[in-house]
């Protein structure tokens, strides 16, 4: 399992229209994908916002073709934001 942690800066008057755009496209497109098992979305400081999102393999979201990738930000419009990417290797479960 891989868990992707994804850091928005997103300015706050923006915040709840950014969150309601962003899952009507990323969360609806990611959930249709192979290996996708779910994902959370975290305030931070300020104006940071953290999209945590667990995959089954590395290799399946991978897999994901970039243009549709690229349709969905351009779904986006104008509250696309661009994003630091962490990805972790979950070792254990509890």
């Amino acid at each position: 399992m891989v868990v992707e942690f994804l850091t928005f800066t997103v300015p706050l008057a923006e915040r709840d229209e950014w969150l309601e755009i962003e899952e009507r496209h990323w969360s609806r497109f990611l959930e249709q994908q192979d290996g996708f098992v779910r994902k959370e979305v975290w305030q931070g400081a300020g104006e940071q916002i953290q999209a945590v999102i667990w995959w089954a393999s590395m290799e399946q979201w991978k897999a994901i073709p970039q243009e549709d990738l690229d349709r969905v930000a351009e779904a986006m419009g104008p509250y696309e934001r661009e994003a630091t990417c962490v990805a972790y290797d979950v070792l254990r479960l509890s």
